[in-house]
């Protein structure tokens, strides 16, 4: 996010980086420790690599694109997303949102693996489609082995797909350089890859618990000589295989199961890798079941028993809320909150568009402008709209948008978005353009439209020659998984950007996991009579509440 100077410092420990100068000796100081979560965002099914100084984190985003974000860090607890592994989901027409029968809602990237093999400088991500094929795309020349994990340029390219699902794979780079996949549910399978890693050589199954339990979420290691793959038995527990070969036997530890904490009304930590320090300290990374703002990311140290084991560092019988810091550097990344303007050449990476996007109705001139790219009365099926993960456990998102050029029948604003959503924007009616919340747009269990909204609320009507409207979306996820609470959402307009006047009730949001993805602000402008019509975004601000 391109933050404004006024970006004030964010006090949590959890969110340390700053936009604001700090000198090295007391940013160093303010953090000794971390609270979990590390990161208040949904980035789930992680795994998280060190290359030099510098760790990169890569997550599940389903349909939206671009997909499998790479965030960054240097200590493991403030992170921020550099790039995005696939710039442009190649899976099939139905990313590209072309109808209301023709989508891709919660397909696309689940749990994949990202990993960096410094013998061709070259980063790998890979990742099983919707049970089918294998996607490999990688970014070469990045000068990050030479730079002490300094990325000079990210230039992902599809690279190759290989025709058979390397379901929820984890890859490893050996140090003959050999490189090995494993991959799987129930039966746990390991391949070895060709010398380029873009096919396969070999594959065998190498593990399957005694009573056929369901695992997945593999993530592959070589430690101290021994082989491992951690995997997930849903939703409560993580084991350990154990080998001296990639290719087996492996014996089984379990390193959690059902550990309490660090957050009420959450599920428990689980499915995530291993990453160590420099200094040769390691950490375990998993993520919690946190709706309705998502699966978000925890960390705790791990030690190693004298036969190789990794055991979790508890406090007491639970995962700590506080830690030690993992690195002490003076070395920080942007603050996820602040302002966007909107400027320079590309969306900045905190950025997802709701499937593929339409290219030639959007562009960066003087702000964002979002033309028209669908006809249609259903937000589920407009192409184009821009979704943003919102930062926990409060906080509001507020878009200000030039409604000058909005046409006939257009409908604009912010939201709310999941399957459930609701927000607050423009409908245009000839020339007036009337400002409204609406609310219960929603999805079957299918993905199909269930309903397209109702207004709820109906605020003054604006000049048709407005420039200035800012439309804030305002969010409570604390989480409230398993319970019967419902988090709400607000929604407040301004013509001023000073004063603002919230349009409708408190909107209630679901703590259901099956969509996955968290609750996200969202930004669209579609058209329900004839394309043609714009809006430009001017800015976005992302703040703590």
């Amino acid at each position: 996010m391109r933050l404004s100077l006024a970006v004030a410092i964010v006090s949590s420990l959890w969110s340390l980086s700053v936009a604001s100068p700090l000198s090295a000796g007391s940013l160093k100081e303010r953090a000794t420790t971390f609270t979990n979560p590390v990161l208040w965002e949904d980035y789930p099914d992680l795994e998280v690599i060190r290359v030099g100084d510098a760790f990169y984190y890569t997550s599940s985003t389903f349909a939206f694109s671009p997909g499998a974000p790479v965030l960054k860090s240097y200590d493991l607890v403030n992170w921020a997303p550099v790039s995005h592994s696939v710039s442009t989901l190649n899976f099939g027409s139905k990313y590209n949102l072309n109808s209301a029968t023709d989508r891709a809602y919660v397909k696309g990237i689940w749990a994949s693996s990202l990993r960096y093999r410094e013998s061709n400088d070259m980063f790998y991500w890979m990742g099983c489609v919707e049970s089918g094929k294998t996607y490999v795309w990688t970014a070469g020349g990045t000068g990050a082995g030479k730079n002490n994990g300094e990325v000079s340029n990210w230039n992902w390219t599809a690279a190759a797909t290989i025709n058979k699902c390397y379901y929820d794979n984890g890859l490893l780079v050996d140090d003959d350089d050999t490189m090995y996949v494993a991959y799987g549910n129930t039966k746990i399978m390991v391949a070895q890859l060709s010398k380029d890693g873009l096919s396969e050589v070999k594959s065998q199954q190498v593990y399957v618990s005694s009573d056929n339990a369901y695992i997945e979420g593999s993530r592959m290691y070589k430690v101290n000589g021994f082989y491992y793959i951690f995997v997930t038995k849903p939703a409560n527990e993580e084991w350990v295989l154990k080998s001296q070969s990639p290719w087996g036997p492996y014996e089984m530890q379990v390193l959690v199961a059902s550990i309490a904490g660090p957050l009420t009304s959450a599920g428990y930590a689980h499915q995530g890798g291993i990453v160590g320090t420099k200094d040769n300290k390691w950490y375990y990374v998993a993520f919690m079941d946190s709706y309705p703002g998502g699966r978000i990311p925890v960390a705790a140290p791990i030690t190693w028993t004298s036969d190789g084991w990794p055991q979790l560092v508890k406090d007491g019988s639970a995962w700590g809320k506080t830690y030690p810091m993992p690195v002490q550097t003076t070395k920080t990344v942007p603050s996820p909150v602040g302002t966007d303007n909107f400027e320079g050449s590309a969306l900045s990476h905190e950025w997802e568009w709701n499937h593929n996007p339409d290219n030639s109705k959007w562009k960066l001139a003087g702000g964002l402008q979002l033309q028209t790219a669908t006809l249609t009365n259903d937000l589920f099926t407009a192409r184009n709209t821009l979704t943003h993960r919102i930062i926990g456990p409060k906080s509001s998102g507020t878009f200000r948008l030039d409604i000058s050029q909005m046409k006939d029948g257009d409908h604009a604003g912010a939201a709310l978005f999941r399957d459930i959503a609701a927000y607050i924007g423009i409908h245009k009616d000839g020339s007036s353009a009337k400002l409204v919340m609406v609310n219960n747009l929603s999805l079957s269990t299918t993905w199909a439209t269930n309903a397209t909204g109702t207004v709820a609320a109906t605020g003054p009507t604006l000049a048709s020659g407005t420039t200035d409207l800012w439309l804030r979306v305002q969010a409570d996820i604390t989480p409230a998984f398993g319970s019967s609470t419902q988090r709400t959402t607000t929604f407040w307009y301004s013509t001023d950007g000073s004063k603002f006047t919230q349009l409708g009730s408190p909107f209630p949001m679901t703590n259901a996991w099956q969509f996955f993805t968290g609750y996200r602000f969202a930004v669209f402008n579609h058209a329900t009579k004839a394309l043609g019509g714009s809006i430009m975004v001017k800015s976005f601000t992302m703040e703590k509440l």
